[in-house]
């Protein structure tokens, strides 16, 4: 458990801090089939680096997931890559969607995690970054690096 939150992590998408501007996150629901969720607890072992969410008819989806087969389930394994619905507020869903229609912008999941037993997935709004901003990012990086080396140095 991380912390006093009761919250267990159980993947983490760390490449979209860099891939994307982050305006809004979200906390949601997924709808999971029983083997998905034995697994998940068993191993832990869920990708989320291309994943995305899409909106259609008034619900989205967590769309190209991977949750690695449950190994003691049998014929009534699932799918690994399937579509899985998210759960929020109603309105939650058509502010979503909305804000997605609009040019740019892109829904996608940040990490997956255990909250009181229950598998949830934080979903932000973003906007994808320009090649410039990255490599601004990385110079910014860099010069902090160098700043603290040179304080732990003098302050020795």
């Amino acid at each position: 458990m991380s912390g006093q939150s009761g919250e267990k992590l159980i993947v983490q998408n760390r490449r979209a801090y860099f891939d994307y501007e982050i305006l809004e996150k979200y906390e949601a629901g997924i709808e999971l089939r029983g083997t998905e969720v034995k697994s998940l607890r068993t191993a832990g072992s869920m990708s989320i680096q291309d994943a995305y969410v899409d909106y259609e008819g008034g619900e989205i989806f967590l769309v190209n997931s991977y949750i690695r087969p449950y190994e003691q389930g049998n014929i009534m394994n699932h799918d690994p890559h399937r579509k899985r619905r998210l759960l929020m507020h109603k309105r939650e869903i058509v502010r979503l969607g909305r804000k997605m229609e609009e040019k740019g912008l892109t829904v996608i999941p940040l990490r997956v995690y255990f909250k009181r037993g229950l598998v949830k997935v934080e979903v932000a709004l973003c906007k994808g970054k320009k090649l410039v901003d990255k490599r601004e990012e990385i110079k910014k990086r860099e010069t902090q690096r160098e700043l603290e080396k040179l304080m732990k140095r003098y302050s020795k």
